[in-house]
């Protein structure tokens, strides 16, 4: 699509449209403009804007050789038009082009160049070597579509406690289950901020919404939970994921913020006779965060436990490896209730394997118990159906 101003064009990514949005529309705040050379150098050095903690500068700064060229020639005060998938997303009036070095980038969001680092190979082919600063304006600005959700959950109940959970559910799983309920029992409304990555990996964020909505539906008070989607864009990947997790919190009405000990951003080390983390580091974000245990479930005590007060050793605890289960599902094996709900089991395999079944109705009356009639059913009727079998305890 041709700039309808005919000014010059950036083209930018999905991800720095999502970034931008988030800009916009507040939720990075202290960050709140695309920072300049001085500002930038600034953060850098100490790690803060207006005496609140930020990871690093917010910039944009698109690669490509076309994006390049344009770069070096706009002049302060031009206006250049952002593009994204050939559609005009924003107009952006030049404050200053400056050089960036594109893997100093890269350390500073991931903590490493390593390119055999998750997201590092993807990300650094993204980054260019010019960055450009200045105010901006996105064309059709949409009020946020979550910030109204909690802002209505907030006031159906009138909710003072509001707690944050940012949560892959790839997939849902028991020890997600006990998270979600342990934190729901202290707050007044818990928030659940559903990641909607950019890669394909995993499961489809439908499947994982749908997934979440059943568990939210059938087994909570659902007037106490809401769930928003929150794109889980690069600058999240790094090592500084829970600063901006507790900063995009804050900025949509939270005021606690619950992570699990496994987490991958936690960073945990010990300093002056305790353990620490990097939310020791935190500086001026007025938001409560919590640890929660980690849940296994133990053949001793068989039930789902905190690892923190289970007694017995390792040897008899399963623990919750989403990627493992995620294995079993991708190659159509319905895992075990132990670790995920039967009903979220059929669902997701029914979706990814559908019309897997050459003759479903006679597989089904062939195999299971049926009331004599004639009825259609589903791949996910089958599933559920399969999985009662497995449970019997007669014959085991």
């Amino acid at each position: 699509m041709i700039s309808s101003r005919k000014n010059k064009t950036l083209l930018i990514d999905t991800e720095a449209v999502s970034a931008l949005e988030l800009l916009k529309d507040g939720l990075l705040t202290p960050a709140t403009k695309l920072m300049n050379k001085k500002e930038s150098e600034d953060v850098l050095k100490s790690g803060l804007i207006n005496g609140q903690t930020f990871p690093f500068p917010f910039i944009l700064a698109p690669s490509g050789n076309m994006n390049h060229e344009i770069l070096k020639s706009l002049k302060p005060g031009e206006e250049v038009t952002l593009l994204s998938n050939d559609e005009e997303f924003a107009y952006l009036t030049v404050e200053e082009v400056f050089e960036i070095d594109p893997k100093e980038r890269i350390i500073q969001i991931y903590g490493t160049s390593d390119l055999s680092h998750p997201g590092v190979d993807a990300t650094i082919s993204r980054i260019g070597t010019l960055a450009i600063s200045g105010n901006f304006k996105i064309i059709n600005n949409k009020i946020s579509e979550s910030k109204r959700l909690i802002d209505e959950a907030k006031s159906k109940i009138n909710a003072k406690h509001i707690t944050a959970l940012m949560m892959a559910a790839n997939p849902l799983h028991r020890a997600h289950e006990r998270f979600i309920r342990q934190t729901l029992d202290s707050t007044d409304l818990l928030v659940i901020f559903l990641l909607k990555p950019y890669s394909e990996t995993g499961l489809d964020f439908q499947i994982r919404k749908d997934s979440l909505e059943f568990f939210i539906n059938n087994f909570l008070t659902k007037n106490n939970v809401v769930i928003v989607h929150l794109e889980n864009s690069y600058i999240f990947a790094g090592y500084n994921e829970i600063i901006l997790d507790a900063i995009v919190a804050k900025n949509y009405g939270c005021n606690r913020l619950t992570i699990g000990r496994n987490h991958a951003g936690l960073g945990m080390f010990y300093d002056s006779n305790s353990d620490k983390s990097i939310i020791d580091k935190m500086v001026g974000i007025d938001i409560e965060i919590t640890v929660a245990s980690e849940y296994v479930y133990c053949d001793k005590c068989t039930t789902l436990v905190s690892k923190n007060t289970c007694p017995h050793g390792q040897h008899h605890q399963i623990s919750y490896h989403s990627d493992s289960i995620l294995e079993l599902l991708e190659l159509g094996v319905l895992p075990p209730t132990l670790l995920i709900r039967k009903e979220i089991s059929a669902h997701i395999l029914s979706k990814l394997f559908p019309n897997r079944f050459k003759n479903l109705e006679k597989l089904y009356y062939d195999l299971l118990p049926v009331e004599g009639l004639l009825e259609e059913h589903t791949e996910k009727d089958f599933y559920l159906e399969l999985m009662k079998l497995y449970q019997t305890t007669s014959l085991t």
